[in-house]
């Protein structure tokens, strides 16, 4: 619509300043041209915005003009109060500052729909933790936030996952991202991007070097580039598996991130075929938790990794149970 639009300009030029045509056009999907009709429009009803031509031109309200908005739809006032990882203002320090903020928004709201925003959030709960995830190292973002704020170089001291070593990085921070309740640090390490898992800084130091991001580049485009990284590593040693049809929702869970074809869910056989990827044949191992529910077909390093693994077990259990006697 077009009275959301008009509201939509008006909040990014308050928010932003000077704001070239192009971006707003970008922003609100509509045309360059159209966005030039809605500034003749906001002029037209008394907002005191105005167009400057030229390469470091834009569109801007006159300074010192604000507006107090509270033109909130239903929708958008219940999307406010329905709030998202909600450990993340903790593990920041914003709690305090997140109940003031929404404090002022409800009573910014139009008075119909504050009711509705109130029982928005009595009525959904976003919890972004995983089940049973085990216990969680408490993670000190002070250091890494006072980084991504005040555009700073920061010097890591690093344990990554495997290793006991203790690495020393020096990066650019662009931002952290809290993904399924663990916080990761988006940065450039000699301006490639690089991803910094917050629990496993050991230790962290501001330097007095202004960071050195790419131009052009934010850190939605640096996570999309780590996140596909992750996601779309290259497939290692393929597994055929068979399962038994009553432990299939259990395997699915355990296994879902190394699943790359979907059993037969369908059917009333005792046993299903699945096919998995690793990275190596020693991550298989992992198939042991299912005890004689899961076999491994093929290939065949990897029905002798678990044979192996399986006689270990047995033999440290048996010298136990001598040991006891």
């Amino acid at each position: 619509m077009k009275s959301d639009r008009l509201l939509s300009i008006l909040l990014l030029l308050q928010t932003r300043g000077r704001v070239p045509a192009h971006e707003l056009a970008d922003r609100l999907e509509v045309s360059v041209r159209t966005i030039y009709r809605d500034i003749e429009a906001l002029s037209a009803s008394g907002v005191p915005v105005y167009a400057e031509r030229g390469r470091h031109g834009g569109i801007e309200l006159l300074a010192g003009f604000r507006t107090d908005v509270t033109g909130l739809t239903a929708d958008e006032s219940r999307a406010l109060f329905i709030l998202a990882a909600q450990g993340a203002h903790a593990a920041l320090g914003l709690d305090a500052a997140l109940g003031s903020a929404l404090r002022k928004v409800m009573a910014a709201l139009p008075a119909p729909y504050r009711p509705a925003a109130e029982l928005a959030s009595r009525r959904i709960l976003v919890d972004a933790t995983r089940w049973k995830g085990g216990p969680q190292k408490a993670v000190d973002l002070e250091v890494l936030q006072d980084a991504v704020f005040a555009d700073r170089r920061l010097r890591l001291w690093y344990r990554h996952s495997g290793e006991r070593e203790v690495r020393t990085y020096t990066v650019d921070p662009y931002g952290l991202v809290a993904k399924a309740g663990v916080w990761y640090l988006a940065a450039d390490r000699r301006a490639k991007p690089q991803l910094f898992r917050a629990d496993r800084v050991r230790s962290a130091r501001l330097l007095d070097d202004p960071v050195r991001r790419r131009p052009g580049v934010e850190l939605a485009d640096v996570w999309e580039v780590l996140r596909r990284q992750v996601e779309e590593r290259p497939a290692g040693i393929d597994v055929t598996v068979r399962v038994r049809r009553d432990r299939l929702d259990m395997f699915q869970r355990m296994t879902a991130s190394s699943l790359t074809e979907l059993p037969d869910v369908e059917g009333d056989e005792e046993w299903v075929t699945a096919r998995l990827s690793y990275p190596f044949v020693p991550a298989a191992r992992q198939l042991l938790a299912f005890s004689d529910s899961v076999e491994v077909l093929s290939p065949p390093e990897v029905r002798a990794e678990l044979a192996s693994a399986a006689r270990s077990v047995a033999d440290l259990y048996r010298a136990a149970a001598r040991g006891h006697d």
